[in-house]
């Protein structure tokens, strides 16, 4: 166990500890700050966080695999539905009626199977449009 431990970069160590010694509302509050600030969501609900320490040295943290691929869901168009529609319309090329459709049904799929990158930085360009999204 100790040669396996060893392999293993020391900040990550530090991390993975830190991780399985939160409280059930510290893990709690990091998974809300994950959901609402970085758009991860884990794929099991969190469990994984809430789990009580195995003492495996922070495998716990390495159970969490890293999600790869993000939907893009517009939640709401705010008060500048024109600039929104141009930004999805740009973003889907789509026509700008099917884009106006899109738009005025949020919550509306934008796109799937997109990279973290290229969802944040759609969700950039909507936000600055006055849109609200969320990644998934």
């Amino acid at each position: 166990m100790s040669e396996a431990a060893t392999a293993f970069a020391e900040d990550i160590k530090n991390l993975g500890e830190k991780i399985v010694g939160l409280t059930l509302k510290q893990a709690k509050e990091l998974s809300d700050y994950l959901k609402e600030v970085h758009g991860i969501e884990a794929a099991s609900g969190g469990g994984v966080m809430m789990m009580a320490p195995s003492g495996d040295g922070g495998g716990a943290a390495a159970a969490a695999p890293e999600q790869t691929e993000f939907k893009v869901v517009l939640t709401s168009f705010g008060d500048k539905k024109m600039e929104v529609i141009k930004v999805v319309k740009n973003l889907t090329g789509a026509q700008l009626m099917e884009a106006k459709k899109l738009v005025e049904s949020a919550p509306a799929t934008i796109k799937e199977g997109v990279s973290k990158e290229d969802a944040e930085k759609m969700k950039k360009e909507i936000t600055e449009a006055g849109g609200t999204v969320e990644l998934k």
